[in-house]
């Protein structure tokens, strides 16, 4: 064989080659989006949809629950199985889901059983409600789906805010004293004690429980809420359907002689936005605490 013909050959030869090549990482990249597109995720707790949403993972969710009401398109976009807490197997198992995401509040207990036992990748994500849990609840999910630097990148934005937020505190001078009304029927309040979202919630926007004697959440008497005496009043806002009666907070007997109903000082908030604990913590915790500390000077502010 000549040069000419030898090096003719070797170069068909190295052509071949890289057109195996491309073809294998072709090959790859089709199998990649094929193990992705075959991904079911079905999301259970408002805070897990969030941040999956957040984390750019929407498209692999195939069901939520109806407390994943952000982002609004959620609900819309995608098949529903009920409340959080009021699950059924079959309801979850129809949706051929390849991997449960739940928070840990996810019930009855014996569905969650049920459903663990059917062999589907089931993950439990804790319900810590701190500064500190939000982030690692975050890389937890981001560690899940397979995108742990996207999660990186909003864990370290979410301490940032949080940050930001314990400067904030710092600014204030006078703390007050905040009931948290989570509902009111038949002419009693259910407020929010020790041990609660909306226990930490008020820490966070550097206010004062003022029902920490009550520990979870617990109906009280007209005496008791005179004796909390609070500065302000929170409840959360649930639309024009509300028959929780909340808003009417301020009309209660109890709480006639405080200083939240003499300046008429109530503050009302979005349920998941102020108590879900996902992505928006920082900032829901700051938009309270400037609803509590309108005043200049008494909070630093946010950029």
């Amino acid at each position: 064989m000549g040069v000419a013909t030898r090096r003719f050959a070797i170069a068909g030869a190295a052509l071949a080659l890289a057109g195996l090549l491309t073809e294998l990482g072709l090959d790859r990249s089709r199998a990649v989006a094929a193990d992705a597109a075959a991904v079911r995720i079905l999301s259970l707790g408002g805070d897990v949809t969030e941040i999956l949403y957040a984390l750019g993972q929407e498209q692999k969710i195939v069901a939520v629950d109806t407390t994943s009401q952000f982002p609004a398109s959620a609900l819309t976009d995608k098949k529903s199985v009920g409340y959080l807490r009021a699950l059924s197997a079959e309801g979850v198992l129809s949706m051929n889901p390849t991997l449960i995401i739940a928070s840990e509040q996810a019930g009855p207990p014996e569905v969650v059983k049920a459903i663990k036992g059917s062999g589907v990748q089931y993950i439990d994500i804790a319900e810590k409600q701190t500064a500190e849990s939000v982030p690692e609840k975050v890389r937890r999910i981001g560690d899940v789906v397979g995108a742990p630097s996207e999660a990186q990148t909003l864990a370290s934005k979410i301490e940032a805010d949080f940050a930001a937020l314990e400067n904030d505190r710092k600014q204030i001078k006078d703390r007050k004293k905040v009931l948290f009304v989570l509902a009111v029927q038949n002419g009693r309040a259910t407020v929010g004690g020790a041990g609660t979202g909306a226990d930490a919630i008020l820490q966070l926007a550097g206010a004062d429980n003022a029902a920490t004697g009550v520990n979870g959440y617990k109906p009280v008497s007209d005496e008791q809420l005179a004796e909390f005496s609070p500065d302000a009043v929170v409840v959360m806002s649930r639309g024009s359907g509300d028959r929780h009666g909340a808003n009417t907070a301020l009309t209660l007997p109890g709480l006639s002689q405080t200083p939240a109903v003499k300046n008429k000082s109530l503050i009302e908030m979005d349920s998941l936005y102020l108590l879900g604990f996902g992505p928006r913590a920082p900032s829901a915790a700051h938009d309270l605490m400037k609803a509590l500390y309108p005043e200049p000077g008494q909070t630093a502010a946010t950029p």
